[in-house]
């Protein structure tokens, strides 16, 4: 075993470092575990503005190894069993909080029955555990590995954390993180660079090749400063872990039900793009039956892919990046390998400088944005790195790819197709003659993969809130692995009929995407609502709001970033009604 200080001071030892983030074995656990980071935002309970909630959205369970384990929130994901076994191994942590000298002592306030940790030898991070001895507890000096915990008889029902000084935020923590600088980096592109590439060429169409430039960089450069707010909030508090717990944080417990509405809405848009991206891309491959026909046939493949456990779907979504990425290859094939307009880049179609009109800007708005949109999961990107204090580095650098790649098919398809591009820029890939049908053929066929893999993560937080909300018991949380034993045991009755209702809800999430598909059938518009009204919301205006709230004060910078978020959501929704 070797041992490495990260460059924030945060100890950690491993048998191979670099074998480990050169390994593909851990590239794909760490991808894996960023699939259940959108869960991490769902509350336990229905009372989503309950003060409650907060310590036990906080709180991860430790398997026998130290690792840090999301909570399953389903009885049908059972564990979330990773099996990974080359990636870097975390040193005990000897503290979860970090201590401080006696002379800076900080007082905690613990409930009647409440427990607090004294912190072992063989615990990544320390058991909760009372003491009778003080109504107190104490950081110990730079030495101590102890809490001193004790019982308080008052009428408080729950633990009081006391909000640390300035000086304690900035000590660096040991999060038990596990993805290395290039995991996370490719993360973070694997969850910016998705379905929303297809409607790049169509923004520029909107925006021009001067706005849409100033544009695309501008969301990057904009999301990027917000990605670095998130991080540095949930990395100065080691109690939090989601986005949702920062909105806890920033605006109380009654903000919850807001940001579950806002997160619900968000993956509920996103999740009827997947079925028309499906359909329309189907519809391309076999044109004698229509976008509605493979819609509805659709239910027969989604409907079992919403029951399989969140470890398997993990595997499944990785086709989704491998797809995109496939798509954007053929593009530039097939704009080279054609010598003349259209679908050329030798022969360029007709474009233009500038924006048609005002509300195709404000469309343009909303496309470009929802590119950029994976706010929710940031935060825990953080968290899950072994040494977060890159974190900044290497969001810049997911920026800058995510950005890069965005305008390279962005120029390309407007290059090739001018105002004429499709909503989907594949569709003309398939419709333009003079490209190598068979390649075009197998990137549709990937394509349609894509939806259909991501469709289940997107939906699972969706249908495990709605369980939540109508009481059916499948989200009790485990304690050490195992559900709680009720003294009550349900009859076979009331087993059978929850058993029934959860089939129903889980059935009925599909169908009414589908549903809404039918109903809303262009996919540029559903992109430009995910972007100007649910992007702008959760990656720009949340954080900002959120900075803001916490420190007690406004800069020049959040100020003038707030005022043209908001310009630019509100601008770019009512465009994307008005053009529907």
């Amino acid at each position: 075993m070797t041992s490495y200080t990260s460059r924030a001071g945060v100890p950690f030892t491993s048998s191979s470092v670099d074998s480990s983030t050169g390994s593909m074995r851990g590239v794909i656990a760490s991808y894996r575990r960023s699939q259940f980071f959108a869960s991490s935002n769902i509350p336990y309970n229905a009372h989503f503005s309950d003060e409650g909630s907060d310590e036990e959205a906080r709180v991860g369970e430790d398997d026998e190894e130290g690792e840090l384990v999301p909570i399953p929130r389903d009885d049908m994901t059972e564990f979330w069993d990773w099996d990974e076994t080359s990636r870097p191994v975390l040193q005990r942590a000897r503290t979860f909080i970090p201590q401080r000298p006696v002379a800076k002592t900080r007082e905690i306030t613990a409930t009647s029955g409440s427990q607090l940790a004294q912190s072992t030898s063989d615990e990544a991070v320390p058991l909760l555990q009372a003491s009778p001895t003080s109504d107190q507890v104490s950081y110990g000096g730079s030495d101590s590995d102890t809490y001193v915990g004790g019982e308080s008889h008052g009428p408080t029902d729950r633990s009081i954390l006391r909000r640390k000084s300035s000086d304690t935020l900035k000590k660096p923590h040991n999060y038990g993180g596990q993805s290395t600088y290039g995991q996370t980096l490719f993360n973070s592109i694997a969850i910016l660079l998705g379905i929303g590439v297809l409607s790049e060429p169509l923004a520029f169409a909107y925006a021009g090749w001067i706005g849409g430039t100033a544009l695309i960089v501008f969301m990057g450069f904009l999301n990027c400063y917000t990605a670095k707010i998130l991080a540095g909030i949930i990395l100065e508090d080691p109690h939090l872990r989601s986005y949702a717990d920062i909105g806890r944080k920033a605006f109380g417990p009654k903000s919850t039900a807001l940001t579950m509405i806002m997160f619900c809405l968000e993956l509920f848009a996103v999740s009827v793009a997947f079925v028309t991206l499906a359909a329309d891309s189907m519809h391309e491959i076999m044109p004698a039956y229509s976008s509605n026909t493979f819609k509805i046939a659709s239910i027969v493949v989604l409907a079992p892919l919403v029951f399989l456990p969140l470890s398997m779907l993990s595997y499944t979504s990785i086709f989704g990046i491998c797809s995109t990425l496939l798509i954007i290859v053929v593009v530039f094939i097939d704009g080279f390998s054609k010598p003349d307009a259209p679908g050329s880049l030798w022969s360029p179609a007709v474009t233009s400088w500038g924006t048609g009109s005002m509300t195709e800007l404000g469309i343009a708005f909303g496309l470009f944005m929802a590119g950029f949109s994976g706010h929710a999961v940031i935060p825990s990107l953080a968290r899950d790195m072994v040494d977060p204090s890159e974190f900044d580095n290497m969001i810049n650098w997911a920026f800058i790819v995510t950005t890069f790649i965005y305008g390279m098919i962005g120029y390309a398809g407007y290059f090739m197709f001018g105002r004429n591009v499709s909503d989907e820029v594949s569709k003309d890939l398939m419709n333009t003659p003079g490209y190598t049908s068979w390649i075009n053929e197998i990137a549709l066929w990937t394509l349609v993969s894509t939806p259909i893999t991501k469709f289940p993560l997107s939906t699972r937080p969706l249908n495990v809130i709605l369980e939540i909300m109508l009481g059916i018991d499948n989200h009790a949380p485990l304690q050490g692995g195992i559900k709680p034993q009720l003294d009550t045991q349900p009859s076979t009755a009331h087993r059978l009929l929850n058993r029934v209702f959860f089939i129903v809800e889980r059935i009925s999430v599909p169908v009414l995407t589908i549903l809404v598909s039918i109903l809303v059938p262009e996919f540029s518009s559903l992109m430009a609502f995910l972007g100007s009204f649910s992007a702008f919301m959760i990656c720009v205006i949340g954080p900002i709001s959120a900075k803001i709230a916490l420190e007690g004060r406004c800069s020049l910078t959040d100020a003038s970033f707030l005022a043209i978020a908001i310009v630019m959501a509100t601008w770019g929704t009512l465009a994307t009604f008005w053009a529907a």
